[in-house]
């Protein structure tokens, strides 16, 4: 297959000072939850990208020096010449796939608390730790500005030595360098504050300083944001920012543009769409001749190749499409289109960074598996045998199962008891904001049809008669995990004191059944992710009158780990759905929910006439059960062996399913790991 013209402008190279891309497609900094702890595992996820076409990649942030000190949150660093050989084994790979390589550098201001350095944190102004710890920075002296220059400046050099192409000026989302250049918070008096030109002018001695440091090898980027915030999504508040842009606009080689408000920016698909910073880069290119870039969670090439006919940008940013499919740009240059693996934006792999452990992806499996287990995004190992292998159960577990062992080139069937596939993701995707996760299923589904040796069988609820009819070598219990109608969770481990009608109780599987209830309706939320917060803006949009209730502190709380909880919270307000916080379900018979404070022994009623209960789930594996009692006690008339993968093994996150297919696939007929290999010293 060959690429069609119309994608044809993606493709051009592009110079970017003295150094020149292959391409537009150009991974920007982003976090990996890896880091200065993991930079084998960092070189690996950085490297599948080159070699999928990107033609810049860039690592993630670098703090330049330990007054900058990120802990407990795994980022990089460029302190010394540890660092500098850390960061080569990633450029050195990126090179080998002709990519180009670049670093962010990271001054944090009253962002990190230098919890692991000890050194006191420092700001414009002194300022409140903005991640909640009980420590507050010191206004820096015009010594410390020096100092910082010189850090600076130093890091540069490191970035060089250790074989970056593109070195970044870090001047926006809230840290060191952007409060500088807000007025809200620079209230200095000195050279550094109160004008404009003042408070842009350490954003100006860093970039023509780090010019002059590596200026005739690497390539000046600065990351800004053009944009001040506070107005309403796709309505930009420039205030100066487009001014100072203006001023500074000619003296680096390229700008990476981004705005205030990070919910938007890498907003979850639920409430942010492809493309959705295109109104803030108005007028950006009409004020420098330096190339632009900025992000949109693009995957569609019509998209990509619009913005550059249209002059919005010079090269299509991308972090999380660039993680669902390293292979993006070669699928688009393959005339593959329909082979892209398109990020759902669920902002997964964000969590990574939030909780502090490696990157995953909902879409890609083998997403910071590269250098730990080996997994190639595209490539896996062939059949270890010519087996049979049924697969019982079509969501996302099962499918991608059936998936990847085709591609393996086992002869696979796979069985679903209802009329189409994608099991849970079929269901969630009909929910408010959630139907671009039907890519889960669409791109696997797409990826069978075209296998041969797959036979897939809708409306074929299988007994443990038919499975054994089969006669399969090897069968995969895949069938997903059903929610409990008994309350119990995270707050209680044992059913409801009070026995109600069951008329009034509906679980999220009713609703995506379509089972919705009349008059007014509690959505209890023990759960804690995305789930609780839709259904309650369905049922609202139904006509009810919604009491939210969670024993959590927020509305979805664990949503902020994956940057929606504000949103989500902020929805519901909107919506004035009442929301009573810190209060577990003690109680209800059918007209009274009795709530138990989670801090004291205090309680109180609320009134409703139904109870949605968002808990926890129960995994649907007595197939499993049922098969391996037949192996243990007659292994001649049953298949070889049985697995369970997904949340019929244990319920969890859509991502965690796919990675337990995947997973199951790449391991049949291998040798069986040995203990301890996946945890690697990797200095």
């Amino acid at each position: 297959m060959v690429r069609d013209p119309r994608y044809d402008p993606l493709f051009e190279p592009l110079q970017i000072g003295p150094v020149t891309t292959k391409n537009r497609f150009y991974q920007v900094p982003h976090c990996t939850g890896m880091g200065r702890l993991r930079p084998n595992m960092v070189a690996d996820v950085r490297a599948s990208k080159a070699e999928g076409g990107w033609g810049v990649v860039c690592t993630e942030y670098c703090s330049i020096h330990p007054s900058f000190d990120d802990t407990p949150y795994p980022s990089h660093t460029l302190w010394n010449q540890g660092d500098i050989n850390s960061h080569r084994l990633m450029t050195d790979k990126v090179h080998a796939h002709g990519a180009l390589a670049g670093v962010e550098l990271w001054a944090s201001g009253s962002r990190s608390a230098n919890l692991m350095t000890r050194e006191v944190p420092m700001d414009v102004t002194s300022l409140p730790n903005w991640n909640g710890d009980p420590f507050q920075s010191r206004a820096m002296s015009k010594s410390d500005i020096k100092a910082l220059r010189r850090w600076h400046r130093d890091a540069a050099l490191r970035a060089r030595t250790a074989g970056f192409d593109i070195v970044y000026v870090y001047a926006t989302h809230h840290y060191l360098l952007d409060n500088f250049l807000n007025p809200a918070i620079n209230t200095r008096t000195d050279e550094y504050g109160g004008s404009q030109e003042n408070r842009m002018r350490l954003i100006r001695e860093l970039i023509e300083e780090t010019k002059e440091a590596v200026g005739n090898t690497c390539a000046v980027a600065v990351r800004f944001s053009v944009d001040e915030g506070g107005g309403a999504d796709g309505t930009p508040v420039h205030a100066d920012r487009m001014e100072i842009f203006e001023a500074l606009a000619e003296l680096p080689d390229l700008w990476d543009i981004n705005i205030s408000d990070y919910s938007l920016e890498m907003g979850v698909s639920r409430f942010v769409k492809e493309g959705a910073l295109e109104p803030y880069l108005e007028g950006v290119k009409a004020k420098t001749t330096k190339p632009v870039v900025t992000v949109g969670r693009f995957t569609s090439p019509e998209t990509m190749v619009s913005q550059i006919r249209r002059g919005v940008v010079d090269l299509i940013g991308a972090a999380r499409p660039s993680i669902a499919d390293p292979f993006l740009p070669n699928k688009i240059d393959e005339g593959r289109v329909d082979d892209i693996r398109e990020c759902i934006g669920c902002n997964i792999c964000y969590t990574g960074d939030s909780k502090h452990y490696p990157l995953r992806c909902t879409q890609n499996p083998t997403m910071g598996e590269e250098w730990r287990r080996g997994w190639h995004p595209e490539y896996i190992p062939t059949k270890g045998s010519s087996s049979h292998v049924l697969v019982v159960g079509a969501g996302p577990a099962g499918l991608e199962a059936a998936r990847a062992l085709g591609q393996r080139g086992y002869q696979v069937t796979l069985a679903e008891a209802k009329g189409e596939f994608g099991g849970r993701v079929s269901a969630e995707c009909k929910l408010p904001g959630l139907s671009e996760w039907a890519r889960v299923r669409d791109y696997r589904t797409h990826q069978l049809l075209q296998m041969a040796n797959v036979d897939t069988y809708l409306h074929s609820k299988l007994s443990l008669a038919n499975i054994l009819e089969v006669g399969a070598d090897h069968v995969v219990i895949a069938t997903g995990a059903i929610w409990r109608t008994d309350a119990c969770g995270r707050y209680r481990t044992t059913a409801l004191s009070v026995s109600p009608p069951a008329e009034c109780i509906f679980t999220p599987d009713d609703i995506m059944q379509g089972r919705l209830p009349q008059g007014t309706t509690i959505v209890y939320d023990d759960d804690g992710f995305y789930l609780g917060g839709v259904i309650a803006e369905l049922l609202h949009s139904n006509g009810n009158r919604v009491i939210y209730i969670t024993p959590d502190s927020k509305v979805s709380a664990w949503g902020v780990n994956n940057a929606e909880q504000i949103r989500t919270h902020r929805r519901l307000i909107e919506l004035d759905i009442s929301i009573i916080l810190n209060h577990g379900l003690d109680g209800y018979d059918g007209e009274n929910a009795i709530l138990g404070c989670v801090y004291s022994d205090r309680q109180q009623a609320v009134t409703a006439s139904n109870l949605v209960l968002v808990t926890s789930r129960t995994p649907v594996d007595t197939l499993y059960h049922e098969v391996q009692s037949v192996i243990e006690s007659s292994p001649s008339s049953a298949p070889a062996t049985v697995a369970r993968i997904g949340d019929a093994e244990a319920p969890s996150i859509i991502a965690a399913a796919v990675y337990a297919g995947h997973r199951y696939a790449r391991e049949l007929d291998e040798p069986e790991p040995q203990p301890g290999y996946d945890v690697v010293s990797v200095y």
